[in-house]
């Protein structure tokens, strides 16, 4: 059992190693092209969704889209209403990085590994070289969710695990589980990636891994909500958006759980459960999307009322 957690510990420490540096080496590679992206292409809700939900996909963080979001509306680069639509757009881009974990590619991770140390080695080029970190840090995140992989696999034996399990399905729980997790590790990606591997390994449950990811959407908050602390008024507003907008879907996803999960089985018939937590994921993020983005002027005058600007005296 030691050398089971032992080893899901260092897969999960290679995997939060290398979500937290891509973000940084992918930026490193486009440099400031992304603020003025972002900056460029928000002049309305919708085109502010499709800017975060692109952006997300390249960088692949959505906390670190919403955090970056937060410095330009607290410099004023941004507004709160711009800044309202990368935040949605965000919570969509970040379901890519499920729907790739399913795909089973860990298992190339060496190849990867190797790719991005021989650009690293052989190249002086300052571009190449941040193109070698990129590449190498996904290897070492795929590394580190095939050796999670490997790690569970005993735990099909054990009768108290497949016990907690059952737990898990329980939505409310399920769901306190995944927000305590994305607290404690800090990154919704690492939870989802924990939930996909424990439901291809047949561990976790589609009801499980749903629950999971219901939670993993509040957790996710946190490191958000961090970034507005001293920020401006507008960029409080934009980190209270993402956690409103986050409870609102993560309610609605538990009122219509089960009906929920059947469309989730039926839209991917046929398809194995760790594709099908995936989908959920997507599915969830899209279609709260869909759903809110119609009461943006609501939550913005909400919002407003609640956290007014300070009057400048005179």
């Amino acid at each position: 059992m030691t050398e089971i957690i032992l080893s899901v510990i260092g897969g999960l420490v290679l995997f939060l190693f290398a979500v937290f540096s891509l973000s940084d080496a992918i930026l490193s590679v486009v440099g400031d092209n992304v603020k003025k992206w972002i900056a460029r292409f928000t002049s309305n809700i919708f085109s502010g969704i499709i800017t975060g939900t692109v952006i997300t996909a390249i960088v692949d963080s959505s906390s670190a889209v919403i955090i970056i979001t937060i410095i330009l509306v607290n410099s004023k680069a941004l507004t709160f209403k711009q800044a309202m639509g990368i935040v949605m757009g965000a919570n969509i881009g970040t379901t890519i990085s499920s729907q790739i974990i399913a795909m089973d590619v860990s298992k190339y991770s060496p190849v990867l590994l190797l790719i991005g140390f021989l650009l690293l080695f052989i190249s002086k080029s300052v571009r190449l070289n941040s193109v070698g970190k990129v590449i190498l840090y996904f290897g070492v995140l795929f590394f580190g969710l095939f050796t999670m992989e490997k790690a569970v696999e005993p735990l099909r034996e054990e009768a108290y695990f497949a016990e907690w399990l059952k737990s898990v399905e329980s939505p409310v729980f399920g769901a306190l589980m995944g927000a305590l997790i994305t607290l404690v590790v800090q990154s919704s990606s690492a939870t989802m990636g924990m939930a996909i591997i424990l439901a291809k390994k047949g561990l976790l449950s589609l009801s499980g891994g749903i629950a999971i990811m219901l939670g993993a959407e509040l957790g996710t908050c946190s490191d958000t909500l961090l970034a507005t602390i001293n920020g401006s008024r507008q960029a409080l507003k934009t980190g209270l958006f993402h956690l409103l907008f986050n409870i609102l879907s993560i309610i609605l996803g538990l009122l219509l759980f089960y009906p929920f999960t059947e469309l989730v089985e039926k839209t991917g018939s046929g398809e194995h459960v760790e594709h099908l937590v995936a989908n959920a994921h997507m599915m969830f993020n899209i279609g709260g999307v869909l759903l809110f983005v119609w009461f943006v002027p609501l939550f913005e005058k909400l919002l407003n009322k609640m956290l007014p600007e300070k009057k400048v005296a005179q």
